[in-house]
This record gives structure tokens, sequence and C-alpha cells, in this order.
């Protein structure tokens, strides 16, 4: 008898590997797409005019946030504009337009700048917004496909679009100006950003996590200060300088003159390679390596790493000038998510 419980079992059938001819079609489509939107792109860099600094300014001399708005696929453009215009130092948030005309004008005040995408310029969820930034005189900057359109000649500065082609045979799907809508978003953001002098330490305030975040990472950000620093004078005996060694658990201490300055370091290294009966009796001077490897507390924590690999050590005194500040040990880094 069979058993009524057991799941039944269907064939898959396999995937048929695609023809030469099929192949070659795939290709060609990718390929003509790619060529249409690249083409859109250049058109788009030279018709770029005055008005694209107009809106730089718009937005620069803004008091509050950037709102950005669009429906549909423009709609998922905005929200990639705004997030990269808030993670490159100006405030920015995205409203959808149709919960904008159900509470959501209340998000934006006179203090702010107004950025919205529609291609045809026509988008009928659009309007509320547009009738609420001109009756309260908010900068209205809009990226649109037609200058004849009511939202280019209701903008305080509209940007137009190349008049290219969507890619695809039907012509028909938000392709070629989604790309075009994304790449002045990025080209705004980047303008915004090149003129607020915005630093790489600022990116990184705005991205302290994941690679990026790691990426520009300081020494200056995860070294052990001043308080923490194992220093002796090389007049030390070495039997004091084991204590301090161990105390400190860096593997090392550096040793200093008189006015501060870094003479050499003497590590877990030198020890086993001067192993003798008198070791405890010599000094600090009497082993150290002069000259050791050393970083400002600038420099990126990545390149820390390059240079404790490079010379295969595990730690670094930061100094300024010759005057250690801080230590940098390689576990640091690696609790930092540095490697």
């Amino acid at each position: 008898m069979s058993d009524m419980n057991a799941p039944l079992k269907t064939a898959v059938p396999a995937k048929a590997k695609p023809t030469e001819s099929v192949e070659n079609h795939d290709l060609a489509a990718g390929r003509r797409v790619l060529q249409l939107e690249s083409r859109a792109l250049w058109c788009l860099a030279q018709e770029l005019d005055v008005g694209f600094t107009r809106a730089v300014d718009i937005l620069d001399c803004a008091k509050g946030r950037i709102v950005v708005s669009g429906m549909g696929k423009s709609g998922h453009i905005g929200n990639k504009i705004a997030a990269t215009l808030a993670s490159t130092g100006a405030p920015a948030i995205f409203v959808h337009p149709a919960e904008a005309s159900h509470g959501d004008l209340g998000m934006i005040t006179r203090d702010d700048a107004l950025l919205v995408l529609s291609n045809s310029g026509e988008t009928t969820e659009l309007s509320d917004m547009v009738h609420f930034s001109r009756r309260y005189e908010i900068p209205l900057i809009a990226i649109v496909g037609r200058a004849n359109s009511t939202l280019a000649e209701s903008a305080d500065v509209a940007l137009i679009m190349a008049d290219e082609p969507e890619a695809g045979t039907l012509g028909l799907a938000p392709t070629t100006s989604t790309t075009m809508t994304l790449a002045l978003g990025d080209a705004l953001a980047v303008a915004l950003f090149e003129r607020k002098q915005f630093t790489e330490s600022d990116f990184h305030v705005f991205h302290p996590g994941g690679k990026l975040g790691q990426s520009l990472v300081r020494v200056r950000d995860i070294m052990h200060g001043e308080a923490d620093l194992p220093l002796v004078g090389p007049d030390m005996l070495m039997s004091e300088v084991l204590i301090i060694i161990t105390a400190k658990r860096f593997g090392c201490v550096g040793v200093v003159d008189e006015s501060g300055d870094l003479l050499g370091i003497v590590t877990d290294g030198d020890l086993r390679r001067n192993l003798a009966d008198d070791l405890l009796e010599r000094t600090a001077g009497d082993l150290m390596t002069i000259q050791p490897q050393t970083i400002h507390e600038d420099a990126l924590a990545a390149e820390a790493v390059r240079v404790m690999n490079a010379n295969e050590i595990t730690g670094l005194f930061v100094t300024d000038d010759a005057r250690p500040v801080g230590i940098l040990h390689i576990h640091d880094c690696l609790r930092a998510g540095i490697s």
C-alpha cells in the first residue's frame, strides 16, 4: 500500500542551456541599453548650464533640510538622492507625494528646499506639494524631462533632462530617464559637498559603520593615549624595564630622552635576541632599536596596519614630531574591524 502521507514528488525540468543565438541577442540588448544610457548622460553633461549653479545655490542656502520627492520610479530614485545628500553633510529627507497630501506636508518648513523629480512634469500626486511650496515661498528645484511642463514652469530652477529615448524596444519603461535623474542628483550632491569643503573626517562622522567607516578610521580614534604609554629613560636597568613591559602589556617600551623625544624602543623580540646572564644588568639604551617605525595620529588606521604588516611588528608609537603621544597595537585595529 502506498504511503498517503508521503510528499508528492514532481520532476523539475532542467534549464536548457541558452543557444548561441539567444546569448548573442541578450548581449546585444544589454550593450544597446548601456550605450543608449551612456549617450544620454553625455548629452546631459553637455547641456548643463547656469541653472545647475542656481540649484546648488538654493541647496547651499537652505537653513533647514532638503526635501526630495517623486512618484513611482522617480520616487525610488528620490530616496537614493536624499540618502546621498544626507550622507555627504546636507540634511535631507524623502517625502512621498501621495502621503504629503494626507498630512506629511507638515514635515516641510519654510527653511527647507524642495527637490522634486518627474519625467513628464505632469505627475498629479505632486500638485499639492508644488502648490504648498509656492504658497509659503519654499524654494523649488525640479529635475524634469519637459521644459514646457507644469512642474518646470512652477519651479524656481528647472533642470531639464536631455531628450533621449528610453532604453528597450518598447521605449516605455523608465530607464534612460531614471538614469539621468539619478546622475543629476549625484551631480548636485557632489557639487554641494565640494562647495561646503566636506572632508574625509566629515564623511566618517556619517559613516561610522561598515567598510566605509572602517576605511576612514584614524589612528587617533583607536590609539591608547599618553597616560597609557610605556616609556623609560635610556639609563633604566632592564630589570625595571621588564616590569614596565609586563605591566603595560604592549610588548614593548619606548625609550625617551630628557626632553621626551623618542630615541628608540625595546621589544619582546629584543629581549629574546639578547638573552644572557647579564641581561638584567644592562640598560634600555643598550638594547633599544633606534629609529623605530612610528606613525602620526592623523594617519588612517589602515595605513598603520600596512606599516605593521610590512615590518612584521605588532605595535607603533604615535608621535608628534619626535614626541610620543600614543601607542597603537595591532589588536586595537582588529577590534575596530581593520585588517
